[in-house]
Parts: C-alpha cells; structure tokens; sequence
C-alpha cells in the first residue's frame, strides 16, 4: 500500500470532522483558509461562523466596510490578513465577476493568497493536483524522510515542495491534503507524536533513527525587541477616550486607550516624570494600575502593556490629535486589536460604571 493510500485511509478513520469541509465553494474555503492562518482550530471555528453568517457570498465581503470587517476579526490578531480578505474580495467582484476563482494560478493573485492558500482553494474545490504545504506537511515529511534541509530556507522550501508534490495522490488531491494536514495535526504532533501507533512507523527515518525531537530543522529568527506602552483609562461622565492607531505600526486603524511607549519598563514613580506623560498628564494626576504588566508577542515585537486608571478626566491637559471621546455603550463596536480587546474582556466595568 502506498504512502498516499495509507495517509488517506487514516484520514477516512481518524480525520477530523470541520464544518468547511462539507463544501466545494471556493469562497468558503478561502474564508477558512485564511481565517485558520497562524490560529488553532478551536479558536478560529467561531470566526469561521461569525463570517459566513455576517458574509454568505463574497460581494457581501466586498460592500462591507473595514472597520465592520476588522471589529469581526478582533481577537484573532493579524489583522493584515483581515485587511487583504477586504481587498481579494473587492478583486473577486471586480476581475472576476463575482465569482471567486476555484482554479490555482487564478486564485494565486488575490491579495494575501500564497502558494498554499491557492493549493487549498483549487484542490479541496475543483480536485486539482496541487499539493498544500503548511506547517503540519512540512512536519511529516521531514519525518517520514529525514529531510534536514531547514523548512524556512530558499533550498529547503523547494525540497519540501517537489517532495509534497511527488507524494500527493493525483486522483483524489482534496482529500489527500486534508489527510496529510491531519496527520500532522492528530498523528504526528510537534510535541509527544504518537509514534508508538503510527501507521508509518516501520518507514519512518525520524522514528528509526531517533530524530523525531530533532526534525523538522528550522533556522532561528532575528531576535524580537521589546516594546513598553502605557495605556490610560479616562472617563469623563459616559465616554470614555480612546485612540485610533495611524499607518506604519503594529494594528493600523484599531482602537485602544491613549498610549504613551517608553524606550525601557517603567513603573508608575518614573513614568507621571516622563517628559510625555507631563506633557499631556497635569503634574497631581492620580493613577490607579489595573492588574500585572501584560505581555503580548507580535511577530519580531514584544509588547509589555501596562494599564492605568486616571481617576479624574480633568487631570488630562492636553490630548494628541487621535485622542477623541466615545460613549461606553458604543465601545464594543469599535474594532479593537487583540491586546484592548482582551483586557476589556476582563475588566469589562472599567467602561460600563460611571465616573466623573
């Protein structure tokens, strides 16, 4: 029995059942795709709903406005990928009629689709042979073959990606990507893989040779740098005031609280001396810290948040331009990045309790 026809009849016993899976619209798979992208099952499946109810056909995605779009995606981080989602629909209605493309080199050109997404979309809707490489592939075919070309590098990206296609079963691709993804997702985990019952034990290079902690290689990353931001809490009566984000930083066009960043940690003694916070902050300001430093990592980026309460609005002399009132019971649709939304979640009667 082959590598293909083993893999595929594991998936027919084992496989997980998802609710995208059902369809062979293109567009529905995308939004799956996509929204799964650097996200866990588990978390993404309610968004997987939220936009399927809220955008039932790709022209619904296209006349939606972004901040509507961004405030669904809220939580899930990323939020580029929300924004590239707005513009491939925008194109699918332009370019294509409305009709989301089903066929690889068509879908390959949407905005925030690679290689993998396009080899999602084309094999799991139309069956066409291409071969999906995402983390979980990469996994078992290092394993299974003992390739030690490290998976982030020019060669070892097209090693894995002649190897995947090599392997995949050109009569019944959709289901033998989804088997394989699977596998590496159930079977052959990054973590404890059950190796003991694995279909593929006796093959196996990694198991036989004792290398199945060390593959698959991966050259490290340029070190992350870290980021101290102070939020503010303000409420006069019910508003409250937050900030929208500008371009060329993390969460572009999110709301959060007003912000001050400081080049290294600081507690609240140092920070009411900093030159910006007097500058906007009156020098009897009292503040309240709400809970512990809160650490959030980004791609490259560390952001250590800490979060203060300024217990009368009139200590705040002077506001940045993007520093504006809204009423509380308007926050919620606000689209917030994943760090504001969180803590909310938490201390949700920070904004629903009245405060002169």
């Amino acid at each position: 029995m082959s590598f293909a026809e083993k893999l595929m009849n594991w998936y027919r016993d084992k496989g997980r059942d998802l609710p995208w899976r059902t369809t062979h619209d293109a567009y529905i798979i995308w939004l799956s795709e996509i929204i799964l992208q650097q996200t866990r099952v588990e978390q993404g499946t309610p968004y997987f709903h939220r936009f399927v109810d809220a955008f039932p056909i790709v022209t619904k995605f296209a006349e939606a406005d972004e901040e509507d779009i961004l405030r669904l995606w809220q939580g899930l981080g990323y939020y580029s990928r929300a924004r590239n989602m707005h513009k491939a629909a925008k194109m699918v209605v332009e370019e294509f009629q409305g009709v989301f493309p089903n066929a690889y080199e068509e879908a390959i050109r949407l905005p925030g689709v690679g290689e993998y997404t396009a080899a999602a979309i084309a094999s799991f809707s139309v069956n066409e042979p291409r071969a999906v490489v995402d983390g979980n592939v990469y996994r078992v075919l290092a394993r299974y073959f003992g390739i030690k070309e490290p998976i982030n590098s020019t060669e070892g990206k097209k090693t894995f990606a002649e190897v995947a296609q090599e392997m995949l079963d050109k009569d019944s691709p959709g289901i033998y990507n989804q088997a394989i993804m699977d596998f590496g997702a159930l079977q052959c985990k990054p973590k404890n893989p059950l190796c003991e019952d694995c279909i593929f034990r006796v093959e196996c290079f990694a198991f036989r040779n004792g290398l199945v902690d060390v593959l698959p290689v991966k050259l490290k990353g340029k070190v992350s740098r870290n980021r101290y931001f102070h939020y503010f809490i303000v409420k006069e009566n019910d508003r409250i005031l937050m900030s929208k984000r500008g371009e060329r930083d993390v969460w572009t066009n999110l709301y959060e609280f007003p912000m001050i960043e400081t080049a290294e940690d600081m507690l609240m003694p140092d920070l009411m001396t900093y030159t910006d916070f007097v500058q906007y902050f009156e020098e009897s300001t009292v503040l309240e810290a709400v809970g512990r430093q809160v650490k959030h990592i980004l791609s490259h980026q560390n952001i250590y948040a800490r979060f203060y309460i300024v217990e009368d609005s009139r200590s705040l002399k002077k506001k940045k331009k993007d520093w504006n009132y809204h009423y509380c019971e308007k926050i919620d649709k606000l689209a917030k990045h994943k760090l504001i939304f969180s803590f909310l979640e938490k201390n949700v009667h920070l904004i629903s309790a009245k405060q002169p």
